[in-house]
Formats: C-alpha cells, structure tokens, sequence
C-alpha cells in the first residue's frame, strides 16, 4: 500500500512537471501575465523570442527526460531492492561503470547547456548601437525617467495608479490592470535599439518586463545597461524584482510601445510640458488604434 502510494505521487510530480512545461499560455495580450497562465509571457524583442527558443527547446526536452529518468529509477529501487524482494542484501560498495556513468553524463548535459546560453547571455549583453537612449532610477518606491537625446528636457516619475486615479485610467483604457498601470508610463518607439541605462537613488532596485526578457539591477552609484527591441506596439508591463523595502510589491513599470510616428509626438508635446496630455492622447490612441496582439504562443 506504501509503495502504490509513493509510485503515484512520484508519478504525479513527474507528470505535473511534463504538462507545467508543455502546456500552451492562455491567449491574451503580450505584455501582462492572465489568469491561470502556465509559462513564459509572450515575446516581444529578439532577446525574448531566444529566451523562450532555449527554454521550449532545449531546457525543457532536457527536465523532462531528467524527472522521467529518476522517476523510472526509483520505482525499480523500490519493486526490486526492498526488504521483501530482496532479503539478502547486496554488500556491492563500488561499480566503475555506474560512477563513470553518472560523472560524465551530468558533465554532458552541463556542456548541453551552456553552449546556447553562454551564446545566449552575449546577446543579451551586447548592447547594439542605440536609436533610442532612455535612463531609469529606482527610488522607494516609483521610478523615474529621462530622455538625455531630447536635449535633458524630458524627465518624469512614475508611480503606481491606484483608487480614483486608477478608475480615472480607465475611462481610456478600460483593461488598465491594478498594481501594474502607472500615472506616467514609459513610452518608446516600436522597432527601434533602445538603450537603458538604470541606477538607483537609495537602495538596489531591479527593473524588468518578462514580455522583454530584460532584468537588470538598479544599484546606488552604479550604471547598469541594458537594451530591447519592441516588435509589437502595446503596452508592457513588469515590476520591481528585488527586494527593496515595504513599498516593493508597489512599484511597477508600465511601458508603452508605439510607432515612431506617434512617439515623436509624444515626445514633442511632453517636452513642451503637457506631459499628462500627452500620455492620455497616446494611450487613447493605442486603445483606440492599436490592434490587439495575441500571446506569442497562441499565435
């Protein structure tokens, strides 16, 4: 009765790890994480597509067989090798094949592994020549940013929306999310080498968008830098990822991905000071304009 028990909730993890890396994202828009999702957020930028390329691909293939493996192991440890199969037990202490076998094998696999992601990690951190150029300071807890290519001028916090100014949001963008939307997003052009330099005015902050597969930590005194290249217009969503004090969970990034026409126009009316106008024109634009992108996997 033990046994049957232990087989089926080993058999119950192996296969609950199968479907958890198999199973398709629910349909949505690229940007935000839904309601029972299962994996990755769907891509955005380049960087992204070879994140979820090496994960479906290669990262998966290799847990999947892995838990299958062990799993198999240890049912034929338990059927052949217990007291009751096996009353005299076996004084073997040593086998050369097994312990050459299990050395070189997870050295393979290891090699496997870090072919594609080193390749993967140079991508990442090769930073290409910038069309646009964007710096983002984390403070407890919003984040704040500049445009140094428009000549300083433009620079904004942005803090989460919630309450009234949230409902007030939603006149315009009625699937605005809550702890996710911002009163001042981030906006850049689709199709363009953007170029983010992050710091932090206090503590260690991190910013990223999974939807981007961008992450990178924002450290007092310290420039980090890092890029992305949206493909598809929308708005994109992530938050704060390291632990910066109790106004963590309150500090998301809202960014907006438009055409270059339409952010140049943004661009030129928030330097002119009507930043609110701006972002209210533009966001009533995509909502309005903007078609609706499925998640990446769905598609």
């Amino acid at each position: 009765m033990r046994l049957t028990k232990a087989c089926t909730l080993l058999w119950g993890a192996a296969l609950g790890a199968m479907i958890g890396g198999a199973m398709p994202l629910q349909a949505a828009e690229t940007g935000q994480p839904v309601d029972w999702q299962i994996g990755l957020q769907g891509s955005a930028t380049p960087v992204m597509d070879n994140v979820t390329v090496f994960h479906n691909n290669i990262m998966f293939p290799l847990i999947a067989a892995i838990v299958v493996l062990v799993f198999i192991l240890l049912v034929v440890v338990m059927l052949r090798y217990n007291a009751k199969a096996n009353p005299v037990p076996s004084k073997t202490t040593h086998n050369t094949l097994i312990e050459v076998v299990w050395t070189v094998v997870p050295v393979l696999i290891l090699v496997i592994i870090a072919i594609p992601s080193f390749r993967l990690l140079y991508f990442e951190r090769t930073i290409p020549d910038a069309d646009v150029n964007i710096k983002a300071i984390g403070s407890q807890w919003y984040w704040s940013y500049e445009y140094p290519d428009n000549d300083g001028d433009l620079a904004f916090d942005s803090l989460l929306l919630d309450g009234d100014n949230l409902n007030e949001r939603r006149k315009i963008h009625p699937a605005a999310p809550r702890l996710l939307a911002t009163d001042n997003p981030m906006v850049v052009p689709v199709n363009k080498n953007v170029r983010l330099t992050v710091t932090a005015a206090d503590v260690i902050h991190s910013w990223t968008i999974p939807s981007f597969g961008t992450k990178i930590d924002a450290v007092p005194g310290r420039l980090n830098e890092i890029w992305f290249k949206v493909e598809k217009e929308g708005f994109y969503y992530g938050q704060c990822s390291e632990l910066c004090g109790q106004g963590h969970a309150y500090m998301p990034i809202e960014l907006i991905a438009v055409s270059p026409e339409r952010y140049e126009a943004w661009l030129k009316q928030a330097s002119e000071g009507d930043l609110k106008g701006a972002n209210e024109q533009l966001i009533a634009d995509v909502v309005g304009g903007a078609p609706k992108v499925a998640n990446a996997a769905a598609e």
